[in-house]
């Protein structure tokens, strides 16, 4: 009976570690749409948990239709000693990562190296509304310091700066093309962030700042039109939010809460 029941564990260890080896890509898929509502999916994935790429889908939901979010294919490899608890985690993606991004650490808490991530605009679209009504255009890049990343309960808390660059925005609302370029800076400390939202240069004026924190936006900002801008934008504003006076200016309230 000793001798059946070793044999027993023997095959299900050696079933186990084939399925751990072998565990397909694909099977990725639904993890990461379950975490995001159905809005991000891994497509086409190829090759294994362990050394494996995809391309990264947007959908505007459960359901809906799948187009490339991010350009290229993004290429991993994840060391089986995750399963005792060390992480090592490189990602790669000669054209939408500016050099390949590295996560290491244990199941607690992770290290991720500092980089840049190219986020072209018109594939924003593909996340439903308001974005497939503006129908952005133009390049948005996020980049990163070395950032420190603790599990903390159901919830992940952060300590590092992070910058949105968003440069020559355009919408098919506007016939103004470039409307400007834009940066919104994110200082984070642990499960909290503080956002600046700032003009770099352009016809369309946004400002503001407010904080993200445990998922939800409070932000407080506004939008103008530049100096002989006004009645080119008057449609555009008028999509943003509500007007009202300042200092005898008309101006678009961007409130969050």
């Amino acid at each position: 009976m000793r001798r059946a029941l070793l044999w027993l564990l023997l095959v299900v260890l050696a079933v186990a570690v084939t399925i751990l080896v072998f565990l397909p890509a694909a099977w990725l898929g639904p993890l990461v749409e379950k975490q995001t509502g159905g809005r991000l999916t891994l497509g086409d994935a190829q090759g294994t948990l362990w050394n494996g790429s995809a391309f990264i889908g947007g959908a505007p939901g459960e359901g809906g239709s799948v187009t490339p979010l991010l350009p290229g294919r993004f290429a991993w490899r994840l060391s089986p000693l995750v399963l005792v608890g060390h992480v090592s985690f490189d990602l790669a993606n000669p054209q939408a990562l500016s050099h390949p991004v590295q996560v290491r650490g244990s199941w607690s808490q992770w290290q991720v190296s500092a980089g840049e991530l190219l986020l072209p605009a018109e594939g924003l679209a593909g996340l439903g509304a308001p974005l497939n009504t503006l129908a952005p255009s133009g390049t948005i890049k996020l980049s990163w310091n070395t950032l420190e990343l603790a599990r903390q309960a159901n919830s992940v808390s952060v300590i590092g700066h992070t910058v949105l660059s968003m440069t020559d925005m355009g919408s098919r609302m506007s016939p103004i093309k470039p409307l400007g370029s834009y940066e919104m800076a994110m200082d984070w400390h642990g499960q909290q962030a503080d956002l600046t939202l700032r003009t770099v240069r352009g016809a369309l004026l946004l400002s503001g700042s407010g904080a993200l924190q445990n998922g939800r936006l409070q932000f407080s900002g506004q939008a103008e039109a530049a100096s002989g801008y006004e009645e080119s934008l008057g449609n555009l504003l008028n999509l943003l939010g509500q007007r009202r006076m300042v200092n005898g200016k008309n101006i678009i309230a961007l409130e969050f809460r």
